[in-house]
């Protein structure tokens, strides 16, 4: 009877960030509002409320949750999140191998951008979340960097500024690329990015 329980709420549970993430997306993080997302889920204002304490625990729990999960991120005592696998391709620092990383996570930016633009949205009205978004753009940014320190690569005074480049360049493309976006196909836009994150990060 537990377990059927406990399977009933991670369902409630579910619902609630489908329909959070959802009504984010199509109507805007500032006008949606609890009822709105208690609505689309089949539940009640009450029912919310018993697992989120406000709109922006459940924005929260989109970014640390599932995006990290899209990501591969996983628990770091070091930056509160780490994707090993960057901090592997950083520290190889091959064409090969980064363009490999980018066009595998390329794939994955359909699925990302939905929690991506709520969060940039929420993060420009909600102090909390832009503090919380700064906090996972910087622990993608200390990947970059460990890679970077493993290596030896490149004086230790500029990997972070050129961890920093490269995750805001990525960040940038992920968000807004689409098919013909900017004049390039998918492959030419890999190329591209792939060339600058080896002139930026990569092995010469």
């Amino acid at each position: 009877m537990a377990t059927l329980r406990e399977a009933q709420k991670e369902m409630t549970r579910k619902l609630l960030l489908d329909a959070g993430l959802d009504l984010f997306v199509s109507k805007g993080y500032a006008t949606t509002k609890v009822d709105d997302i208690a609505t689309a889920a089949g539940t009640t204002r009450v029912t919310f409320y018993a697992y989120f304490p406000s709109k922006v625990d459940l924005m929260k729990a989109l970014i640390s949750e599932r995006l990290n999960a899209e990501l591969d991120r996983v628990p770091s005592a070091a930056h509160g999140s780490t994707a090993d696998e960057l901090v592997a391709v950083v520290e190889d620092g091959s064409r090969k191998r980064i363009r490999a990383w980018l066009a595998a996570i390329s794939q994955r930016w359909d699925a990302i951008r939905p929690y991506t633009t709520a969060a940039f949205e929420a993060a420009a009205v909600d102090p909390e979340i832009r503090e919380l978004l700064d906090t996972w753009l910087n622990e993608a940014i200390g990947d970059v960097k460990d890679g970077l320190d493993r290596a030896g690569r490149f004086p230790a005074s500029t990997r972070h500024f050129r961890s920093v480049i490269a995750i805001t360049e990525l960040d940038h493309v992920a968000r807004h690329w689409t098919p013909g976006h900017w004049g390039v196909d998918r492959e030419e836009m890999l190329d591209v990015l792939t060339e600058s994150w080896v002139g930026s990060i990569g092995r010469r």
